[in-house]
């Protein structure tokens, strides 16, 4: 099993050589605006056309909770826009992050990761707007990602 690492930086420049697929979380609204999607737009504008296109066309795709988008930014770089929060505010249901679909997500990344050979790199995905718990997700993280080992990096960004 490959050991979570847990790094001061930023996720938009993942630290390690090869390819790479940087993940994080999107809401199924299709809204992009706040929060770690920011940083993503500054660097490239792929990620967040393609989201977009892909919430707009969803009568005709797999858009929904659980699914995962990868979208190429560099010839060793994807980013994987994750559909794991419903909404964007708490209501009586909770938070509106789903960690069923953060753990559907995250096999998907993993299956992606392992066929590119590429290292996985986050911010603590669902932690911010999505109002979940590290607690939940990181073993999440572990279950899915790191026991195939597979390397990730979590990003805290100072």
């Amino acid at each position: 099993m490959e050991p979570l690492k847990i790094v001061a930086g930023d996720a938009t420049h993942p630290q390690a050589k090869g390819r790479k697929i940087i993940a994080h979380i999107c809401n199924d609204l299709g809204g992009w605006g706040k929060g770690f999607v920011l940083a993503i737009s500054r660097h490239w504008p792929g990620p967040e056309r393609e989201y977009r296109r892909w919430h707009r066309e969803r009568a005709r795709n797999d858009f929904a909770l659980g699914a995962v988008q990868m979208v190429r930014v560099r010839p060793d770089i994807q980013v994987a826009n994750m559909v794991a929060q419903h909404g964007i505010k708490a209501g009586s249901n909770g938070p509106p992050i789903r960690y069923e679909a953060v753990a559907a997500c995250l096999d998907a990344v993993a299956r992606h990761a392992l066929a590119d050979k590429a290292s996985v790199h986050m911010p603590r995905i669902g932690c911010g707007l999505a109002g979940g718990t590290w607690d939940r997700i990181e073993p999440i993280i572990v279950t899915t990602l790191c026991a195939r080992d597979i390397a990730v990096t979590v990003y805290d960004h100072r």
